[in-house]
């Protein structure tokens, strides 16, 4: 495995660290690894999903981009709408999971894209 921080110029920005480069051993499968941490448990039970990568691909597309939808509404009004039910000391604690849920998130939806092409059969191929 490649270590997390590491930048790897033949992968596309974004590619996930869990997932093998395409054409390595097995890369496929920690793709369809990755890509099911992402969504919820039960989506393992559709056999369609284990069966067609791409669509598991957009199956969890779906599912991060909803994800962070919901952590931007949440970061612009959990101050509104529990400013009377919480503490200041709480309210900021919620501002920075909100945040830092964001950030994650919006780090998946990069990877589901670069791994999305390369099930594909996609070619990333780096500029100077």
């Amino acid at each position: 495995m490649r270590q997390t921080g590491a930048v790897d110029p033949t992968l596309p920005p974004g590619w996930p660290a869990a997932v093998r480069p395409p054409g390595a051993p097995d890369w496929e499968h920690t793709a369809v690894a990755w890509l099911f941490d992402l969504v919820p448990p039960d989506y393992r039970a559709h056999e369609v999903l284990r069966r067609y990568p791409v669509l598991l691909a957009r199956f969890a597309r779906d599912h991060v981009a909803a994800g962070l939808e919901a952590a931007r509404a949440g970061w612009r009004t959990v101050r509104v709408e529990l400013a009377d039910d919480l503490p200041a000391d709480a309210m900021e604690a919620a501002i920075t999971a909100y945040e830092r849920e964001g950030a994650r998130l919006a780090s998946a939806a990069r990877g589901v894209e670069a791994v999305a092409g390369a099930l594909r059969g996609e070619r990333w191929v780096p500029r100077l």
